[in-house]
């Protein structure tokens, strides 16, 4: 072999290397860490850490809340009787199939209930409102392309098509689904992220959600006991 193809083999291997090296598995989510990106870090109550990014003037985490204690460290209800579910008016959390797995990677669904106790987010950081919400849609260019910015690119937890899907927010929005609350049956995963904004209206409150099938963020009010995904933002 000519010492070219070596020098060349050599590099090639190199760049493999340093790629691979470049990738951490965390949470159950396949991510690559851009050097030209500055993440920071946070850690909840149950000490599960996230990374967070600021997207114009907000700091958000990189994903979904899971922890199930409040900041104070009380627990909060795990319900993972569907009966049960369907009929508790206080403040409860799952996930996916009650399966530890989905947990890990798409993290815990809690009722509004919870959301409303202001308590689940770490000490500093609160649940994303409605205002902020649409202050980061406007600054993405809109609700018909800000989901495409937001969602995680790919088919690795997104079922196809995943349209628009570019993650250039590092966002990294996954398709955790939610719990019903008609027939209190976990819908959606891998098809459409729901997450919780502090707003309601009587047995109603304010959610966002991101579909496989386009690039929106849609805004809706569903009942206060159906189980959605959570983002906190940093208060200051």
């Amino acid at each position: 072999m000519k010492k070219i193809e070596i020098y060349l083999l050599c590099l090639c291997l190199t760049v493999c290397f340093l790629l691979v090296s470049c990738e951490k598995e965390k949470d159950g989510i396949h991510t690559i860490l851009n050097p030209w990106v500055t993440y920071g870090t946070l850690t909840d109550i149950d000490g599960n850490t996230y990374k967070t990014i600021q997207i114009g003037t907000k700091t958000w985490m990189v994903r979904n809340l899971k922890t199930t204690r409040y900041n104070d460290g009380s627990p909060i209800q795990v319900v993972s009787d569907f009966k049960q579910w369907n009929t508790i008016a206080s403040p409860a959390c799952c996930w996916q199939d009650n399966s530890t797995i989905y947990k890990v990677t798409y993290g815990v669904l809690y009722n509004w209930y919870a959301v409303n106790t202001k308590k689940i987010c770490p000490v500093g950081w609160h649940i994303s409102t409605d205002t902020e919400w649409n202050e980061l849609i406007s600054f993405l260019g809109g609700e018909n392309l800000a989901g495409g910015k937001l969602k995680e690119s790919g088919f690795s937890h997104w079922y196809s098509p995943n349209n628009g899907a570019t993650d250039e927010t590092h966002f990294r929005a996954l398709p955790g689904g939610y719990k019903s609350s008609s027939d209190s049956l976990f819908h959606g995963l891998h098809e459409a992220g729901y997450w919780w904004t502090t707003t309601a209206n009587d047995d109603m409150a304010l959610g966002r959600v991101m579909s496989t099938s386009n690039n929106f963020v849609q805004k809706g009010f569903y009942p206060v006991s159906s189980g959605f995904s959570v983002r906190c933002i940093w208060n200051y």
